[in-house]
């Protein structure tokens, strides 16, 4: 009898240790690409170091791509073991060009995700500052509002109809691959991490990566 209680006890302790490392590996895989993308843009070898192209006035930018979303319910229906990939269109961020490098923003990140068969959407309106650490290569983050709703497409009454806030974070980096006039091409990565409040005091935790093409107007 003692043993098959010890057995059963080893079982346990190794898929909550199986489960740890398996949240881990996924939040270093994303920490990882986001590094190496910056150190990637930050090692490029511009032979112009002028700045030739003019930024000046608003911004306005959308984005598409895709990326992976872990999310975790205190009411235990929803763990960060369980990756869930999706897309990112559309993303939108508005802003001011301070000077020909710096830009307030405000940005509107996000990712489609599903839940209980029914599709929902986690982003925020984030109020933000966008910086040109080179000629073609920007940094952007800033802090602000999480909200997590039904997709536009699938709202059902009593269903899929509730809306959650709270607060997110958000850190992206980006390489202008085109630009011409007053338009710019960018390739980026954005890391978006953030929580709400639920019904019946329960939280919603939620890490998303994601990769994209960016269309920015100056």
């Amino acid at each position: 009898m003692k043993s098959k209680i010890h057995e059963y006890l080893l079982k346990l302790n190794n898929k909550d240790m199986s489960k740890t490392i398996k949240k881990q590996a996924k939040l270093k895989v994303a920490c990882a690409a986001f590094t190496l993308i910056s150190a990637l843009a930050f090692a490029q070898n511009i032979s112009n170091t002028q700045n030739s192209f003019n930024r000046d006035g608003f911004i306005f930018e959308f984005g598409l791509g895709g990326g992976i979303i872990s999310i975790e319910d205190s009411a235990g229906t929803q763990s960060f073991d369980d990756t869930q990939g999706g897309g990112t269109f559309p993303e939108l961020k508005f802003g001011y060009m301070l000077n020909n490098r710096l830009a307030v923003t405000v940005s509107a990140p996000g990712m489609i995700y599903t839940l209980n068969d029914n599709d929902r959407h986690f982003g925020g309106i984030i109020p933000s500052v966008q910086y040109w650490v080179k000629d073609r290569w920007w940094i952007h983050g800033g802090a602000g509002l999480a909200i997590d709703g039904p997709a536009l497409y699938d709202i059902e009454d009593n269903i899929n109809e509730d809306w959650n806030t709270g607060l997110a974070v958000m850190a992206s980096t980006g390489y202008e691959v085109y630009r011409k006039n007053k338009f710019a091409l960018n390739v980026q990565s954005k890391l978006l991490l953030g929580g709400v409040k639920l019904d019946n005091n329960n939280d919603r935790e939620v890490v998303q990566f994601s990769l994209g093409i960016g269309f920015s107007w100056f």
